[in-house]
């Protein structure tokens, strides 16, 4: 590992001012109190006072003393002269000459307990620490030596020299990365490192190794890419890779293994030290069952949706041609009922009457024609479904038995006929003791004959269709899987709730007996309703039309405001002085202002640095934002612009982890800007999709006609903040609800910056966002774009609101909430603290039919929070406005990213995987 990791930069301002100290840290550093006072005061001289101070306030603040004790920012000097009673003058700058500054450096250390590092307690309090960090987290090595020398400050404990320090840190992560590598290879029989050794080697007669073919996914949808999913599952398995548990391994460090793994060339790590490719390999492995279970599972979910949606357009398309036999049959029929109900006929000559009209031939055939067309409501479609039964057996046997799924209550019945399927599969006579709680009323006339038995084709299509169910509700999920796993894993429970509910509830300022927050929010939604209904009559944009018996609130929409001369003019001068610079040299400037290209280390050595890194970097980057590819910015003349080395750094450098710290670092860079600052505080976001096509194969792509028309896209959920800034984004198929993926892109975007007011459009509320959001601290602001279909719901069924009680007639229960209070804190304080997924826990909420009762309490509750925000926003103009000048803040960044953003006629053309950061998404950054 190399040790000089330090920037020259960062070497020279090692225990120097490298400005002056805020008014926060002067406050904090170099105030001097009764004791300071009264020590200084048995300096003789006023340049012996002041000296001794800055010292005291340097030493405070910088952890070291400096050779030049005077060279301190003049502000410095001010405060503490201003505290001494004293005016700088030449005598008093004389003290950088005296000897009394060496004496005073020892009273200091003496008086206020200063240690060197060389003390064996505080090297073994300090390695400790350290070690603590490299253990659990990824941090770079510069990243640790901030937080020693901050650690150092605090504990009073002098700085040493800054190679000291510096080797120190290198040789400690040099520690931790050898106990990594020897607890990952500890337990792994010789069998087994043979069988992960021989992943490197590529066969005879072949261009690749296995360990590129496991790292390749699946990139159709269809049952032998399902089937060979499987046997990349199976191939995972046969490896028994088992993390010893006594480790107790970070996941981080595991998975930082796995990702170099994931990404570096066969021949690299055929490089590396035995130790480390063993845990290299061990840690691949390891992660690889996860992502490989959840591509069979992402494909699986595709198929069954394709499955039987075909079988729905089958079904209307067969119905279509048939529709003149129906009509002709339906008339034949209509005309004997018509002779049936004639009243001028006797009883007795009914029959033959109808015979003679209608034959009894001619009768039949339309009795048996309406019979075979007519469809139950609801309908199956098992005869479009059995018609595929040969897809479904080539997949379905190395399903059952490569996939062990867990449940919760509801999906219980699903795994149970799962398990029964495995079992029976290859049989030729299954058994008749199939679990027939799976088997639902539209399904029982297919599965179950006449003698009780069970149809095994139609049990098979009645499972996987309740599979399919089964998983977009997480009522069924499998382990390990990072997408597909148990969404009430990590939910805070027992002993550790019992502990943390004081806490979540004092940090969400809700109470744990649910009566106070009830009442409360009750209170405010009376008063809202008052107070509106009171200056309903000053309110110009609200009208009610009635429509017969229906009552409707109609908002006008805004006038249009004309824009001042003025305005226009200005914009005109600023358009002027705007200077038009390329987007390469943009780049580079803010590279260069930011240092934003710091954030982005190497994915296996944290401290590998190559000369002029960051030009590779800002043009990989523009290379992956402009999606045209590395072409146009290759220049052989120039080492930093190679093929090799942009492969290399596009390789190395580029990931998920570096994305986040540099956008994070560029927010920060932003929120600074005075000029940001006029725009917003950075309290409010905007979140919005902008859809892109992806005409390549793969399963991480949607349909969605309306954005898509016959191909596939994904939607790239963006969170921008009123600074312009943008603070996270997920990458999503195309067909996914912006409900569903809300929530996690506002919990897990990793700046500084905090927003509290989230607005969207029409299309990404429900009502249980409008509860969890409340729940979790933020003001939910969806703009409604048709108000008079909102329902406004009251609790008080009595109370009078005048105008909106013929629009409010929709009743809460309060009571629906109680029961579920705790439950509710509990899920509210386990997204907060980050341990469930938030994605998983919308997908579990959100339904559509048969919610959970949890599901229905977090609705309830949120429905209060939205008549609270359908009522402000019918009322307040300002809020209106606001709302709709942040949306189109982002739809005007999701502009910019579709100009830069052009190569390849702006589709995607890569197949990532999803819930991963993708390349066009850097086009944020230009």
């Amino acid at each position: 590992m190399p040790v000089s990791f330090l920037s020259n930069k960062q070497c020279e301002n090692y225990g120097h001012y490298t400005g002056a100290p805020s008014p926060h840290d002067l406050a904090r550093y170099f105030h001097l109190d009764d004791p300071d006072h009264a020590l200084i005061a048995q300096k003789r001289g006023k340049h012996n006072r002041l000296g001794f101070a800055v010292q005291l306030g340097t030493v405070r603040y910088l952890g070291t003393f400096l050779e030049d004790p005077l060279a301190v920012p003049v502000p410095v000097l001010q405060s503490l002269a201003r505290q001494l009673r004293i005016e700088v003058g030449s005598r008093v700058l004389a003290y950088r000459a005296g000897e009394q500054r060496w004496q005073h450096r020892t009273e200091i250390r003496r008086s206020y307990g200063y240690v060197e590092i060389t003390e064996r307690q505080v090297g073994f309090r300090l390695t400790r620490w350290l070690y603590a960090l490299c253990w659990t987290g990824t941090d770079r090595p510069s990243v640790l030596f901030e937080r020693a020398v901050t650690w150092l400050v605090t504990h009073k404990v002098l700085l040493p020299g800054c190679s000291t320090l510096e080797r120190y840190i290198a040789r400690l992560r040099s520690r931790v990365e050898e106990r990594l590598w020897r607890s990952l290879g500890r337990g792994i029989s010789g069998e087994q490192q043979k069988k992960l050794e021989n992943l490197l080697l590529v066969p005879t007669g072949s261009r690749t190794s296995p360990l590129d073919r496991l790292r390749a996914g699946p990139v159709m949808v269809n049952s032998r890419s399902l089937v060979l999913a499987l046997v990349r599952l199976s191939s995972v398995r046969e490896l028994g890779i088992r993390l010893p548990a006594a480790a107790r391994i970070p996941a981080t460090r595991v998975a930082a293994l796995a990702r170099y793994a994931g990404t570096a060339k066969v021949g690299a790590i055929l490089r590396l030290p035995h130790p480390r490719r063993l845990a290299t390999l061990v840690a691949f492995a390891h992660c690889l069952e996860a992502s490989a279970q959840h591509d069979v599972l992402k494909v699986l979910e595709t198929i069954l949706r394709e499955l039987f949606g075909d079988a729905i357009k089958a079904d209307r398309k067969a119905r279509l041609r048939s529709l003149r036999d129906l009509d002709q049959a339906a008339a034949t029929l209509a005309g004997a009922c018509q002779i049936l109900l004639d009243t001028g006929l006797p009883d007795g000559e009914l029959r033959t009457r109808l015979l003679e009209k209608i034959p009894r031939t001619t009768l039949t055939q339309a009795l048996e024609g309406v019979q075979s067309l007519i469809r139950p409501a609801d309908n199956v479609y098992y005869r479009e479904l059995d018609a595929k039964y040969r897809t479904v057996r080539c997949f379905l046997p190395a399903l059952v038995e490569n996939i062990r799924f867990g449940a919760n209550a509801a999906g219980e019945p699903v795994v149970a006929a799962f398990d029964w399927l495995r079992a029976n599969m290859r049989r030729k006579r299954p058994g008749n003791d199939a679990p027939r709680e799976v088997v639902g009323k539209s399904w029982q006339r297919h599965v179950l004959r006449g003698d009780d038995s069970v149809d095994f084709h139609a049990y098979i299509f009645c499972v996987l269709d309740e599979l399919h169910t089964a998983l977009r509700r997480r009522d069924v999920f499998v382990a390990p899987s990072w997408r597909y796993a148990d969404p009430r894993t990590g939910l805070l429970d027992g002993a550790e709730w019992e502990a943390t509910r004081p806490i979540i509830c004092r940090t969400l300022g809700l109470s744990a007996d649910p009566e106070p927050t009830l009442t409360a929010l009750a209170s405010e939604l009376d008063r809202t309703y008052r107070a509106v209904v009171d200056r309903l009559p000053d309110n110009p944009a609200v009208r009610f039309e009635t429509t017969g018996d229906k009552h409707d609130l109609v908002l006008s929409p805004f006038d249009k405001l004309d824009e001042p001369a003025s305005l226009v003019a200005l914009r005109e001068k600023v358009a002027g002085l705007l200077p038009r610079v390329d987007l390469p040299e943009l780049i580079l400037e803010i590279a260069a202002r930011t240092g934003f290209t710091d954030a982005f280390t190497h994915i296996s050595e944290r401290t590998a640095r190559a000369a002029d890194l960051p030009i590779s970097l800002c043009a990989v980057l523009m290379a992956e934002a402009c999606n045209t590819g590395p072409e146009p910015l290759i220049r052989g003349d120039v080492p930093a612009l190679k093929r090799e080395r942009l492969s290399w750094v596009d390789q190395s450098y580029v990931g998920d982890d570096t994305l986040t710290a540099a956008n994070a670092m560029l927010v920060n860079a932003q929120s600074c800007l005075v000029l940001a600052t006029f725009w917003g505080g950075g309290e409010v976001a905007s979140a919005d999709g902008i859809r892109f096509v992806v005409p390549v194969r793969t399963v991480h792509a949607g349909p969605n006609p309306k954005y898509f028309g016959v191909g596939r896209g994904v939607t790239w959920y963006k969170l921008i903040s009123d600074q312009f800034s943008g603070l996270n984004d997920i990458t999503v198929p195309g067909t996914l609800r912006d409900s569903l993926i809300l929530l996690a892109v506002v919990l897990e975007q990793q700046t500084d910056l905090q927003p509290t007011q989230i607005m969207t459009d029409t299309g990404a509320y429900s009502d249980v966002v409008f509860g969890l959001f409340w729940l979790l601290g933020y003001r939910f602001s969806p703009r409604l774009a048709d108000v008079g279909g909102t329902r406004f719901w009251r609790i008080d069924p009595q109370a009078d609101y005048g105008l909106l009680n013929t629009v409010s007639a929709h009743h809460l229960s309060l009571q629906k909430i109680v029961p579920y209070w705790d439950d509710t804190l509990r899920l509210a304080g386990s997204l907060k603290l980050g341990r469930v997924p938030a994605a998983g826990i919308m997908r579990t909420l959100q339904v559509g039919d048969r919610p959970a009762r949890l599901a229905l309490a977090i609705a309830e509750f949120g429905r209060i929070d939205k008549a609270i925000h359908t009522l402000t926003y019918i009322d307040d103009e300002a809020k209106r406005r606001a709302t709709l000048t942040q949306l189109n803040r982002g739809e005007g960044r999701h502009s910019v990213a579709r100009a830069v953003f052009h190569g390849k006629r702006g589709e995607l053309h890569q197949r990532y995987a999803k819930d991963r950061k993708t390349s066009w998404a850097r086009s944020a950054w230009c």
